[in-house]
């Protein structure tokens, strides 16, 4: 039996004893600390502190890693600035995803990539295969563990720890390299993956725990709660945010799950360009939509979608949303079937169930007052 990765935090877990890990693309994790619902709606309302330091860290150095990673990944690097972020996507040539993932860039010449953590060795191997002129990747993800603060308290909470200097007023997908908390010195980016504000801070391993215990201490008061897995899936779910694996895979293009925003397909020529561009012409054939039950059921992934007594697709990802208490599913489907208000049937053990195309997201945080 293969034994569980760990990330550097995992011997705190034991200080919360309604913890609970699972196996994670064979990441021991905690699916929950308190219980799912706690959890999403204190990210909701307040804050919720994640250890996912099982993610990716890769980083590029070298005159050419700009145009490498142009030529790698589907969106526009050349309009990032040093302190900015920008989500992105690798494809296969066929258009089909080899992962999504988050570009930073440190210098003109550094960048930092965080990529998914079932993917890492892959992405690694897909980008050495294609390295150019004087390119070089380096693995550092067993250095770094990445602690993600997110909900409408963040920035107080980052406020109350002192760090320095204050990252309040940090942009959305902007970041700073030198950051001191408790001491210790971080990149704090100001991204997120559950439809709040929020950062995420990036920690040497050695020192995480430090870092961890000073932002649930200043976290406190204002409401923070640890959270795991489950929440951070019911929340990225609600505002429709694809997890690679579900709504993105070497099978599914960008286009088909709905992010053809990342794809710019006026630039260079990266890989898979000219698929996506022949789909984009042709018409793309599946759509990931959103959609409500509405016979009673819970959509789950996988679940075959009909329409017209035919398959039309799959459940990509299903469950009641936290927030809104309604039975919703995220579905890969003909297109010709994408309208909303499209009625469709969803096979949950073995019966057909009445459903509807919903526009998603499900659910948008407003806009600070």
């Amino acid at each position: 039996m293969t034994k569980l990765k760990r990330t550097p935090l995992y011997p705190l877990y034991a200080d919360y004893p309604g913890v609970r890990c699972i196996d994670f693309g064979g990441w021991e994790l905690p699916v929950q600390f308190s219980g799912i619902q706690k959890e999403h709606d204190a990210v909701r309302q307040q804050a919720g502190l994640f250890d996912v330091s099982h993610m990716g860290e890769i980083k590029v150095t070298g005159q050419f890693a700009e145009a490498f990673l142009q030529m790698m990944t589907t969106n526009d690097v050349t309009k990032l600035s040093n302190g900015q972020a920008q989500y992105t996507l690798m494809c296969y040539p066929d258009g089909g995803v080899v992962d999504d993932l988050l570009v930073y860039r440190l210098t003109a010449d550094q960048y930092m990539l965080v990529v998914n953590a079932s993917n890492i060795d892959k992405d690694f191997d897909w980008l050495r295969e294609h390295l150019i002129g004087d390119v070089v990747l380096e693995n550092i993800s067993d250095e770094l563990a990445l602690l993600a603060l997110q909900g409408p308290k963040a920035s107080a909470i980052m406020d109350a720890l002192g760090a320095e200097p204050a990252v309040g007023e940090l942009l959305p997908f902007h970041f700073t390299a030198d950051v001191s908390i408790a001491g210790v010195k971080t990149l704090v980016s100001r991204t997120g993956y559950t439809g709040e504000d929020g950062f995420e801070i990036y920690v040497p391993a050695s020192r995480a725990a430090d870092v961890w215990n000073a932002l649930l201490a200043a976290g406190e008061p204002l409401g923070l709660v640890l959270a795991g897995l489950g929440a951070r899936d019911t929340l990225r779910f609600e505002a429709r945010l694809p997890l690679y694996g579900q709504e993105l895979s070497n099978t599914i293009t960008p286009l088909e799950a709905g992010v053809g925003f990342f794809v710019k397909l006026s630039q260079d020529n990266f890989i898979g360009r000219d698929a996506l561009l022949k789909q984009k012409a042709e018409g793309v054939p599946r759509k990931l939509v959103g959609i409500e039950m509405i016979d009673r059921g819970i959509p789950r992934p996988q679940y075959p979608v009909y329409a017209n007594g035919k398959v039309i697709g799959e459940v990509t990802t299903g469950t009641q949303s936290p927030t809104l208490k309604r039975n919703l599913g995220l579905a890969l489907i003909a297109a010709d079937y994408a309208g909303p208000g499209t009625e469709l049937w969803v096979e949950i053990r073995g019966k057909r169930l009445k459903a509807q195309v919903v526009r998603a997201p499900f659910y948008k945080r407003l806009p600070k007052e």
